[in-house]
């Protein structure tokens, strides 16, 4: 907001001025932006005109895309990268990369997975055991960035490819073959089972369980951003960190947080996947990372940080998420898939490059 100044106005009789002045000044007034204005100068405004378009196309197209189960499919899709996205938001509001993340997911999994199997534990001791892995790798990337002071990228594309030889090499001395032995009889399946990846039913449709968490991670995640202190410290210290540490912003701290928040977030869809299919493949999860990527910048996250949210993470997700189900159920040719995120984040970048260039000049 900005206030136009007036000249004092003459006081004469009463407050009134005298005839021979000039008619009194009118009082100061407040300018402020258009509803309209400020709802396109928000970082998630291009996703979610996107989300509209591509909702509306399969809508159109696919009579299997109308339907509430097909909805519930597409939510789920949507939440498995959405869960991930908000922990990668978060890093990259901050000023940083996770290239790491998608592996991260799979080592998570085959740590509690292997741990409860071979020392014949509770399968919840296992879970602990690889929520610590996961804080730990997130603790190590964010602790060699700002130690090195390399570039995220190369920090974590290295820690990447540490990861997905770790999970293939340990998988195979420990159970003699590529993927985790079944943990569904072990004790505190169900119970695990219950919390990571069970179903509850919404109406005349079943929904995930991370539905509901990524819901609740989100809505999380916006709180942190924008009613805590640690939220001002994100974006302080993505947007100009030396600027930050000038007034008080524990930038190396903050950064550090948000590599062990990716961290948490890798573990808990690990923890997801592990107690859906009782058995995980070392080999999967790489190439993740560049959806969790894209999903963020497609929701308005700024490659040089500083700007955007969580919400528009979640928007990217869901991008994702009906293009993967509604290509299935439109008929298209499954390989296009790529083909159309590709199409999806050029257009979603340069419509935000396009929102924020307007809204500087504002």
């Amino acid at each position: 907001m900005t206030r136009t100044a007036s000249p004092p106005e003459p006081s004469g009789p009463q407050g009134a001025a005298p005839a021979t002045e000039p008619a009194a000044a009118a009082p100061a007034r407040i300018t402020q932006r258009s509803l309209g204005r400020r709802f396109l100068s928000r970082p998630e405004v291009g996703s979610l005109m996107g989300a509209v378009a591509v909702f509306v196309l399969f809508f159109v197209i696919s009579d299997t895309f109308r339907s509430a189960d097909a909805i519930t499919t597409v939510l789920y899709a949507s939440s498995t990268i959405g869960i991930m996205a908000v922990g990668v938001s978060l890093l990259m509001i901050g000023g940083e990369f996770d290239l790491s993340a998608g592996v991260g997911v799979i080592t998570s999994a085959l740590a509690a997975g292997m741990f409860a199997f071979q020392f014949s534990t509770n399968v919840w001791v296992g879970v602990a055991f690889a929520l610590a892995v996961s804080l730990t790798i997130g603790y190590i990337n964010g602790l060699l960035v700002i130690k090195t002071k390399l570039p995220s990228f190369l920090i974590t594309l290295s820690m990447f490819m540490m990861l997905q030889g770790l999970n293939l090499a340990v998988t195979r001395a420990v159970t003699g073959s590529v993927s985790t032995q079944s943990i569904s009889n072990m004790d505190g399946f169900s119970s695990a089972q219950s919390v990571f990846a069970t179903s509850f039913t919404l109406g005349p449709v079943s929904v995930r369980i991370t539905v509901l968490w990524w819901i609740v991670f989100v809505a999380l995640a916006t709180w942190v951003l924008l009613r805590s202190r640690v939220g001002n410290w994100i974006y302080a210290a993505g947007g100009n960190a030396d600027a930050a540490r000038a007034v008080g912003v524990p930038v190396n701290y903050t950064k550090i947080g948000l590599f062990m928040t990716v961290g948490f977030m890798a573990w808990f869809v690990g923890m997801h996947q592990l107690f859906r299919f009782n058995t995980v493949q070392s080999g999967e999860g790489v190439g993740m990372e560049l959806l969790y990527i894209a999903a963020c910048v497609i929701g308005g996250c700024a490659l040089m940080g500083g700007w955007g949210t969580a919400v528009g993470a979640a928007i990217g997700a869901f991008i994702f998420g009906m293009a993967k189900m509604g290509i299935v159920y439109a008929g298209w040719n499954a390989d296009l898939f790529m083909f159309f995120i590709g199409a999806t984040l050029l257009l979603a970048t340069l419509l935000n490059l396009w929102v924020r260039l307007r809204t500087a000049r504002r």
